[in-house]
């Protein structure tokens, strides 16, 4: 699974059309939704594997813990990742909620 490249691809702008607009897909036919939801499946998945490392390892089993220590990095950046987009996207709620009309 890489994450990696989800996230960079959720920094795509988001189309202005409603959703059930064929504009509204991206190039890969994705909704922006689907996007965000995928992002935070993949995060899920980073945080149960390091779990499962970190269980693995407390419990006497076979693992590096170079390996360890990777998995709960890779899975602590995702989550900061992941909370940094959500708060971009509060922020533009915000903003678009203050404004007057």
């Amino acid at each position: 699974m890489n994450s990696v490249s989800s996230f960079s691809t959720a920094r795509t702008a988001m189309p202005l059309a409603p959703p059930s607009s064929p504009a509204a897909k991206g190039a890969s036919g994705a909704d922006f939704k689907d996007l965000l939801l995928n992002s935070i499946n993949d995060v899920n998945a980073m945080q149960q594997q390091a779990d499962q490392a970190v269980e693995s390892l407390m419990t006497g089993g076979d693992v590096d813990p170079a390996a360890v220590l990777t998995a709960v990095q890779k899975a602590d950046l995702g989550f900061r990742l992941m909370m940094q987009m959500r708060n971009k996207v509060m922020g533009a709620y915000q903003e678009i909620k203050d404004i007057r009309v």
